[in-house]
């Protein structure tokens, strides 16, 4: 697939790590980890979605700190 990757809207994956808030739902962490990795958003956030209910909420802590620190 020529180094694209279908869930990151045809673009390759990225060096830095960055909140993509144009693609993003919320904070842009998913999508912005998401591109950084070069897997696609949707099965970052049904991680951080099992992972929330899973581990009693530390993922969403987690998420925050991350839209806090990465921004």
């Amino acid at each position: 697939m020529n180094n694209m990757t279908k869930g990151s809207g045809g673009r390759p994956p990225q060096n830095k790590f960055r909140l993509d808030k144009v693609d993003g739902k919320l904070a842009g962490v998913c999508s912005g980890i998401g591109n950084y990795f070069g897997m696609d958003p949707m099965i970052v956030r049904l991680i951080f979605v099992a992972g929330t209910l899973i581990g009693f909420g530390s993922f969403l802590l987690l998420y925050i700190l991350i839209a806090v620190l990465a921004d």
